[in-house]
């Protein structure tokens, strides 16, 4: 297939990139720079030896949108453009409101214009809320604590829509659980601008030596240590499981959780961390933070059932990767 990714220079996105190439698939990038580097484009081409073409446009200024559309007779999109820091879109709700939608509006709008009728949308467990684990497909969508999290679920219902309304606009949803690790090469993984939001890349950070200690925000939640429990995915799972979304969409909208089945608390990832790659990681218990839940995990059984998908790599494949690619 004819493949457009937006925001593929980022985290997730360049991992989706390098196994759509391995599959033989064709892409073309289309990504603003806002969080990601133009050197990973050639980091894509050292790991498969391909030079993907590559449009630095923001997807919400549709005149430069449509010029792609134009230009490459496409058979699908997958879209991981978006702003992604939950307590930025606190400070910054508008900006994420109209970046993370208008985004997916004005792509749905030129599929339909261009005839492209795959449409793979990068979602989130934050649709689920404070909903129980294990989370399944099928339950009502809570109210999320932050702007961030209701984009996912606005940009959800808008595709939904879209898709019911125009019956050969497939639609694929992709809610993600918590992304982390590297490509085995080393070459590319998450490097965030400024201090990282999420766990693994703090860590990697620590452990580096770039940040004094760790944080950990609570140790009285009702877990196996008291510290928060996730759902940790490898982002080359994580990568695989898209191209396995793209390669089986053929009508009407699917929902889908990526990640393991199963949780993992902070301080576990912490002890991964340190017992993998023989690094020590200085951390401090504080308070939690609000909005903050226990536990959250995958039901992941539909994924594996219709998509023939399942995460294979574990918590040491992830430490061990993470800190190749930050030693790097």
């Amino acid at each position: 297939m004819n493949i457009l990714v937006t925001g593929g220079l980022g985290f997730i996105g360049s991992h989706t990139c390098v196994e759509l190439i391995n599959k033989n698939h064709k892409i073309v990038i289309a990504d603003n720079l806002s969080n990601s580097s133009i050197i990973t484009l050639e980091k894509i081409n050292k790991i498969t030896g391909v030079i993907p073409d590559f449009h630095q446009i923001d997807v919400t200024e549709e005149p430069k949108l449509e010029q792609i559309f134009n230009k490459y007779n496409f058979d699908g999109v997958i879209h991981f453009a978006g702003y992604k820091a939950v307590e930025e879109s606190v400070e910054k709700p508008l900006d994420y409101y109209y970046n993370n939608l208008a985004s997916t509006i004005k792509l749905s709008q030129m599929c339909l214009k261009y005839s492209v009728d795959k449409f793979v949308f990068s979602s989130s467990a934050t649709v689920y809320g404070d909903n129980e684990s294990p989370l399944k497909e099928d339950m009502d969508l809570l109210p999320t604590t932050n702007p961030y999290g209701e984009t996912k679920a606005m940009s959800e219902r808008i595709l939904k829509d879209a898709s019911y309304a125009n019956s050969d606009f497939a639609v694929s949803l992709l809610r993600y659980f918590n992304p982390v690790g590297a490509h085995e090469s080393g070459f590319i993984g998450e490097d965030p601008k400024g201090i990282p939001n999420n766990l693994m890349p703090y860590i990697s950070k620590v452990a580096k030596g770039d940040l004094d200690k760790l944080y950990v925000f609570g140790k009285d939640y009702d877990t196996v240590d008291g510290t928060g429990v996730r759902d940790y995915i490898h982002v080359v799972d994580l990568a695989e499981g898209h191209v396995a979304a793209i390669e089986d969409l053929e009508s009407g909208v699917n929902v889908y959780n990526l990640g393991t089945g199963k949780g993992t608390s902070v301080l576990e990832i912490v002890n991964a961390f340190t017992q993998v790659n023989k690094v020590d990681i200085p951390y401090e218990i504080v308070g939690r933070r609000p909005g903050d839940i226990a536990v959250s995990y995958a039901d992941t059984q539909k994924a594996e059932k219709e998509l023939n998908w399942k995460a294979r790599r574990d918590i040491k494949d992830m430490v061990r990767d993470t800190w190749r690619f930050e030693k790097n």
